[in-house]
């Protein structure tokens, strides 16, 4: 069964505010909150699915892009929560302020991590020049990239070995603590972030000697992408997980494909449809021929009417590109120009002389002669 449609997963329309976007996203995550129904898969699903349908929503970008290409315009796997390996924690990271206090603090989920904050690593950004036939067809591409990875000596904890890392003592674990005042409206409680760990909720004794602590080193990784056909200029798809890793543990960030678009020699893109600008001399407008034009394909044989006029326009059917979101497929529209020679020999001058004042030439539209292209063809022939 294929996903559900992100506004009919929040219960909203197209047309929505942010705001009642949020309130819907709000209402979804209360009913399915993991703390609210205890050891029942189906509602963590429910709770993951709200959580990407608000992920995508939510922002400004990805909304257009789902708006106008579906899940296909946000990447390799739709853009949101789903499929990318992200937890419960990692939505609480992002959107615990949602919740508010309805389950006891930030996000609540799990008790002893409430108010932990998932770290998560830095996005990258490479960007992909495609051919116009990779555009049409889809393309599989392998990037290079380098990138802060876990380190093999330590597991990205930064301690060198197990001993070296024990849980902090200071706010035992949570990453936090709470303090009391007393003012003169009564006590007033606060949190802030542990002072002893950092917010990380452990502490090292003794720092791992490959990555000096960080938990992370450079590596260099070959990814491979699978961009679906028709993508366009400027499109982003987002492969999860794929960014640079945390320090000491956490959520790697996404890599960011950027599309760009090498130049076709004879083809102009104009959304999913294809231009091609054909030239013609003055006696095949008038006599009627056929030409070969490009594809992105292969070339395709069409028919010159005889009495085409420059300016205009056949369209070939299904020849341009197809939709990202896989439905249908753009046209290619051949717009006709009649090549007029600047320089012609005597003989030539002669002919043209003679239709100088042929009423076959007085431009007018609407005059029929039937017999004017027998007449042309002992000119032209």
């Amino acid at each position: 069964m294929g996903k559900r449609d992100y506004y009919e997963v929040l219960g909203v329309s197209k047309e929505a505010t942010k705001e009642q976007i949020k309130k819907a996203y709000r209402k979804q995550a209360l009913k399915y909150h993991p703390d609210k129904n205890p050891g029942d898969r189906k509602s963590e699903e429910n709770f993951k699915e709200a959580a990407e349908a608000y992920e995508v929503l939510s922002n400004d970008e990805k909304k257009a892009r789902y708006d106008r290409y579906g899940y296909a315009g946000l990447g390799n796997n739709g853009g949101g929560f789903s499929g990318q390996g992200m937890t419960m924690d990692d939505i609480f990271s992002s959107f615990g302020d949602i919740f508010g206090d309805a389950f006891g603090g930030f996000g609540g989920f799990g008790g002893g991590r409430r108010g932990r904050r998932v770290n998560k690593g830095s996005n990258l950004r490479v960007k992909v020049k495609l051919t116009l036939q990779e555009i049409a067809a889809g393309a599989e591409k392998k990037i290079k990239v380098n990138k802060y990875d876990i380190c093999d000596s330590c597991g990205g904890t930064g301690a060198a070995d197990a001993s070296s890392l024990s849980t902090c003592t200071t706010c035992r674990g949570s990453g936090q603590v709470t303090r009391l005042t007393n003012t003169m409206l009564g006590q007033m409680q606060t949190t802030s972030v542990c002072p002893s760990c950092g917010g990380e909720g452990k502490t090292i004794t003794k720092k791992c000697i490959t990555c000096y602590g960080e938990g992370v080193i450079q590596k260099e990784e070959i990814i491979k992408i699978n961009i679906p056909a028709g993508v366009g200029k400027g499109m982003q798809m987002t492969v999860g997980g794929k960014g640079n890793a945390p320090r000491r543990g956490g959520v790697n960030g996404d890599l960011l494909v950027v599309i760009d678009e090498e130049e076709h020699p004879e083809l102009i893109r104009e959304g999913n449809d294809l231009i091609y600008n054909l030239f013609i001399s003055i006696p095949d407008a008038v006599l009627g021929t056929h030409v070969e034009v490009p594809t992105v394909d292969n070339n395709v044989k069409i028919k010159i009417e005889p009495g085409t006029q420059s300016g205009k326009i056949l369209r070939l059917r299904g020849k341009g590109l197809p939709e990202v979101n896989g439905y249908g497929r753009g046209d290619l529209l051949v717009n006709v120009n009649v090549w007029i020679p600047k320089n012609i020999n005597k003989d030539e001058l002669k002919i043209f002389e003679k239709f100088k004042d042929s009423d076959s030439f007085t431009p007018d539209p609407d005059k029929n002669d039937k017999g004017f292209f027998e007449r042309m063809k002992g000119y032209f022939e």
